[in-house]
């Protein structure tokens, strides 16, 4: 019998292959996020994610317009998933906004649009709008706050 000791080798020198692979492939990965524009999009909804007045104030104008209660009745609570389901494009340094999202009412659900601009610490609604299509035959938009471009 032999008495040798058996001596293995280390995880790393093992699979150090691997290790190297998986680091190319994290470094393309993150060359092609960055050179393909999604890191702008996945840092605007990030953005919007965190800055819950932009959609409160909307909200709460939506909320404001008889239309809209006749129509949709209360709108329920916005959840943070609803951006993610979006649409939103931040532009000039981050200080205008252009947004799209689904609300929910009572009475049914709509597309909310905004448009504003960040002056002086806080949201200047240029634009919102809600847009109804239910039943698709007939269509409503209902301007909650006009451009004036």
């Amino acid at each position: 019998m032999c008495n040798d000791l058996i001596i293995e080798k280390s995880w790393f020198k093992r699979n150090w292959k691997w290790l190297i692979l998986v680091f190319l492939l994290f470094c393309l990965f993150i060359f092609f996020i960055s050179s393909s524009g999604l890191g702008s999009l996945f840092s605007d909804y990030g953005k919007a994610y965190t800055d819950s007045s932009l959609y409160s104030i909307a909200i709460q104008k939506v909320q404001s317009n008889s239309r809209v209660r006749e129509i949709l009745g209360e709108i329920e609570p916005m959840g943070k998933m609803a951006i993610i389901n979006g649409a939103i494009h931040y532009s000039e340094n981050n200080k205008a906004v252009e947004s799209t999202i689904k609300i929910f009412g009572e009475n049914g659900k709509a597309i909310l649009d905004i448009s504003a601009e960040w002056i002086n610490g806080s949201w200047d609604y240029k634009k919102i709008n809600i847009r109804i299509k239910n039943p698709p035959e007939n269509r409503e938009l209902i301007p909650i706050i006009k451009s004036i471009d």
